[in-house]
């Protein structure tokens, strides 16, 4: 019986929209009749618009209809508007020549809740409250001089991660650099590693990591399609989603709580051990000296959330690109072989020093940059007014991605854009 009311009702929305393109379409944007042109647009289908055409790898479907329809499309995910940039050139438009009318966050229920309703640095919307979290993380966090701090931090889990591979015989890399990745993110933003440590009834602190940044990458039907936001209730995505956001709330309530008791027990018995100490295991200046501005609980939470998500993923995903790179092509691997052997002057560890003479790895890199950019599609935006970008109009609110991927692979930038090249090596 629900079969029959589904399939009713689709059909009932199938022939609103048919009515609906039977009419004339307005042309016009305001009394003076200016002539507006969208971006070229692929056939949409009633009630799913553009969603049938996207595969599991969306950035690459997209790649795909852009080469058809051009560098700038206008798509519709359901019920949504969207706009997608697959050139350098409308790429640059959007986020440098109209960077602050494209502040603006799209909204999604499953970010909603997973990030505190938009409160943390990656979903806010632009204003005060943004500017002020975000000089928390950089002050903090990624600051030269506190980037430069976490030195020793990331020497030592790196020599951790040598140690480990050369006492086995098989090494599985992609859980080798997450492991890698997430400890030396916990050391920076918290003080201490987690991911050997059971958090929240038991669940290691890497696989609750592991679900929490599926969920967020997740297509979430009720954003695009309103009306069938129930279909989340009956697959239980909801619940899945209120129990990971949960779970992970209680992890950093609960980090937050016992750097606030060491900090109010060192109070009182400060020593140069303990000071050192402290350096280590500060998270986000929250310490006993008294800041300039009083740094909140719930800006600690959100700023130790935002490090996780987009300091874990994108890192460690890059490094196995890199390697599966190298593996192919065994005469680059030499060559930065000899390369790392030249620098460290037969030493068995390079430090950061060496770095800035190995220009072949930072190559290898940029190369892996490229084809494979940790975020294919990067954040969608929207304008808050209307705006021409490369001749085409995007009318306000409109959903506008850009597609790393695709500019990456442009045959009209780079000569071989699908292969792993030596250019500029």
């Amino acid at each position: 019986m629900l079969q029959f009311i589904i399939y009713g009702f689709l059909l009932l929305c199938f022939s609103i929209h048919l009515i609906k393109l039977s009419r004339p379409t307005p042309t016009t944007t305001n009394n003076k009749k200016r002539i507006t042109k969208l971006p070229p647009s692929p056939p949409k289908l009633p009630v799913l618009g553009n969603l049938h055409q996207l595969g599991l790898y969306a950035h690459r479907s997209l790649q795909t209809l852009a080469r058809r329809h051009g560098p700038l499309m206008h798509l519709r995910f359901g019920t949504v508007p969207v706009v997608v940039a697959s050139s350098a050139a409308a790429a640059r438009e959007i986020m440098k020549t109209h960077d602050h009318n494209f502040s603006g966050r799209v909204e999604s229920a499953v970010a909603a809740k997973l990030l505190y309703d938009y409160e943390d640095i990656s979903t806010a919307p632009y204003g005060e409250g943004w500017r002020q979290r975000r000089g928390v993380c950089v002050v903090h966090l990624l600051s030269n001089r506190r980037v430069q701090s976490f030195r020793r931090v990331r020497e030592e889990e790196t020599a951790i991660l040598m140690k480990r591979m050369r006492d086995q015989r098989v090494v599985d890399l992609s859980e080798s650099f997450a492991t890698l990745t997430n400890d030396v993110v916990c050391r920076a933003a918290l003080g201490r590693k987690y991911s050997e440590l059971g958090s929240n009834g038991g669940r290691k602190f890497n696989e609750l990591l592991l679900e929490f940044m599926e969920l967020l990458g997740s297509f979430n039907v009720g954003d695009f399609i309103p009306w069938l936001r129930w279909i989340n209730i009956f697959t239980g995505f909801s619940v899945r989603v209120d129990t990971i956001a949960k779970e992970f709330d209680d992890f950093l309530e609960e980090v937050v709580d016992e750097h606030t008791r060491k900090l109010e027990n060192r109070a009182s018995r400060e020593t140069e051990e303990d000071r050192e100490e402290e350096e280590e295991e500060r998270f986000g200046g929250y310490s006993s000296e008294p800041p300039k501005r009083i740094i909140t609980k719930f800006e600690i939470v959100f700023c130790g959330q935002d490090m996780f998500a987009a300091g874990t993923d994108t890192s460690y995903t890059v490094l196995e690109w890199a390697m599966t790179e190298l593996l192919r092509h065994p005469k680059t691997m030499e060559r930065l072989r000899d390369e790392a052997r030249r620098v460290g002057k037969g030493e068995a560890e390079i430090n950061e020093d060496d770095l800035d003479e190995m220009l072949y790895l930072k190559a290898v890199m940029k190369e892996t940059l490229r084809m494979y950019p940790p975020i294919p599609l990067l954040v969608p935006r929207k304008p808050s007014r209307s705006v021409e970008i490369e001749g085409y109009h995007v009318p306000a609110g409109t959903m506008t991605m850009v597609n790393a991927w695709a500019i990456g692979r442009d045959p009209g930038i780079w000569e071989q854009p699908e292969e792993f090249s030596q250019r500029g090596f």
